[in-house]
């Protein structure tokens, strides 16, 4: 191995644990960290869409919530990805509590959030009930750098809407209006306004 060669093998793995180092998740000690459940609210029937991408954006109801970031997953090749380039697997009440949390496994694929525990630290429907994947839409390039700073442990907030997506290829994509949900079609789709990163 030359000099040369070395020296890139050293910059990249530096560059690596610069990496690693700016997206290490944010610990916290045991407690619940957000109480309050995700507020949704009725709309008027005739409130305006937005188009994004090619898609048709149709609200359906206002949302807003506070949640600890419990996973993350980047998108940027299947059929949804121009229009949501992140998803966050959030959660909120004993969900954002690192006693429960150190006891529930918590992975993302395939825009799908998955769980599982040895033992229930709390009971099954709870955690269906506190936690959820989110499909995040960001209304503008601001709101998107937001998005994209985010990493596990982070407590966000954010409001918008949760909205109906009609591609103009025929691909349509329609929130959950319910957190009690579970499965396939149980995920929020989110129109985002605003996005805001508690302090580290």
């Amino acid at each position: 191995m030359n000099i040369r060669h070395l020296l890139l093998v050293l910059a990249a793995l530096l560059v690596a644990v610069v990496w690693q180092h700016a997206h290490r998740p944010i610990p916290h000690e045991p407690g619940v960290l957000i109480a309050e459940v995700p507020l949704q609210e009725s709309i008027d029937a005739g409130a305006a869409s937005h188009e994004k991408n090619g898609f048709t954006i149709k609200p359906l109801a206002k949302f807003s919530l506070s949640a600890r970031v419990l996973s993350r997953a980047d998108y940027s090749w299947d059929p949804g990805a121009a229009l949501v380039p992140v998803d966050l697997a959030l959660g909120w009440g004993r969900m954002s509590d690192s006693a429960v949390l150190d006891k529930v496994d918590v992975s993302q694929s395939g825009r799908f959030y998955n769980w599982r525990v040895r033992e229930f630290p709390i009971p099954e429907q709870e955690i269906i009930e506190s936690s959820a994947n989110m499909h995040l839409i960001p209304a503008d390039s601001s709101v998107q750098r937001d998005i994209e700073r985010t990493r596990v442990g982070d407590i966000v907030s954010f409001e918008g809407y949760l909205v109906e997506a009609d591609g103009t290829d025929g691909f349509k994509w329609i929130s959950s209006l319910t957190r009690s949900d579970s499965g396939a079609g149980a995920c929020e789709l989110v129109w985002v306004e605003r996005f805001d990163i508690k302090p580290r």
